[in-house]
């Protein structure tokens, strides 16, 4: 038969612990191992059973002056049963032995709802930031009433059904005596005052529903699922409560030249297999307008050139980005006779592959994250 550990060790506390170290102590242990939160651990199992018991016997006076005197024997002897509240919901244990939800009031948040507004934007103005007017539709607070919910000069009064508390208390008999509980008044549900006329133009709301248009400063170097807080311009709260937030969520639309990869922009260039071979000067798009950038002879396919400072602007601090140039030859399709004999001349034909170290899409990874 396994040693029962002494009660005052399993929930660490002394033998001079209050009620209330007692209570604490509990409630850590029942927080981190209760078997709801921990379903396939059989060790957390195993320490919530443990605490329970040791809690269920030290909390009651009696059962722990018993405890104090004759030890585990206490128990044994018929005592009172130590209790396994394993099978006891996680939220049911902090409504019965820590006054609902740990402590917490049951009462609905006054708290507006937060708001979402997908916008799209360019990927010009994500280069440069942009101001933006929206139109939103949200609850407001009712002007007529001020959010009171009751008709100008009637006012409130206190609910029936819970004396204004918003909660009502309801006693049970159990092993440990009377156990107090305690809910949400259903009749005014948590506001503890019913109104004597509601106002006509929320009906009782205290919020009617208003668009309002805001300016939205979008930051240059935001890129599609940046979000915008505003605080405050979410709905507003009931009661009187704080208003909530509205968050702009963006998406950029895709440029027809240019691709972003984080604050880089790349920019695939299509060339000859002439200008590879004996070089050009091409004219490239970038953010800052177009640039004239030399090609050198010889330039293989996959191969990149970097624009230092030529890339988007960093969200936070405004540092700009690289641009990348990918080079991409272009091999025709439609040659002359003319055109093939010239090319036999150069030569080349050997039969024999090419040796290529790495593919386009390697040189793309591999340029951007050694030089970003």
């Amino acid at each position: 038969m396994a040693v029962k550990r002494d009660y005052y060790e399993v929930l660490g506390v002394n033998r001079q612990a209050s009620p209330d170290d007692l209570k604490r102590a509990f409630r850590k242990i029942a927080m981190d191992s209760h078997p709801d939160r921990n379903p396939d651990d059989p060790v957390a199992a195993l320490r919530f059973k443990e605490a329970s018991e040791a809690y269920a016997v030290l909390s009651d006076a009696g059962r722990r002056r018993s405890y104090d005197m004759f030890g585990h024997a206490a128990v044994d002897m018929g005592a009172g049963p130590a209790v396994d509240f394993s099978d006891m919901p996680f939220a049911d244990i902090f409504d019965t032995f820590f006054g609902g939800g740990g402590g917490r009031s049951r009462r609905r948040s006054d708290r507006g709802d937060d708001l979402r507004y997908d916008m799209t934007i360019t990927f010009e103005e994500a280069f440069t930031g942009v101001e933006k007017q929206i139109d939103v539709p949200r609850l407001a607070t009712c002007d007529r009433c001020s959010g009171s919910g009751a008709e100008p000069g009637t006012g409130t009064e206190t609910c029936p059904g819970c004396g204004g508390a918003g909660q009502v208390r309801r006693a049970q008999q159990s092993i440990f005596g009377s156990i107090v509980t305690q809910t949400t008044c259903p009749t005014c549900g948590g506001a503890g005052r019913l109104l004597k006329s509601p106002c006509t133009q929320c009906r009782g709301q205290g919020r009617t529903t208003v668009t309002r248009r805001l300016a939205v400063r979008i930051p240059a170097g935001v890129d599609t699922g940046s979000q915008i807080r505003l605080s405050g311009e979410g709905e507003a709260g009931v009661r009187g409560g704080q208003p909530g937030d509205l968050y702009v969520v963006l998406r950029v639309k895709s440029h027809p030249h240019l691709a972003r990869r984080d604050q880089s922009i790349v920019y695939e260039l299509r060339i000859n297999i002439v200008q590879a071979a004996l070089g050009d000067r091409i004219e490239i798009p970038t953010m800052d307008g177009p640039v004239e950038i030399a090609i050198p002879a010889g330039t293989q396919h996959g191969q990149s050139f970097r624009l230092a400072g030529k890339g988007m602007p960093d969200v936070r601090g405004g540092r700009r980005g690289d641009q990348y140039v990918l080079v991409q030859v272009v091999v025709p399709k439609d040659l002359t006779a003319e055109q093939k004999a010239i090319l036999r001349k150069v030569g080349g034909l050997t039969g024999k592959p090419e040796k290529v170290s790495k593919g386009f899409f390697e040189k793309l990874r591999d340029a951007i994250s050694l030089d970003g």
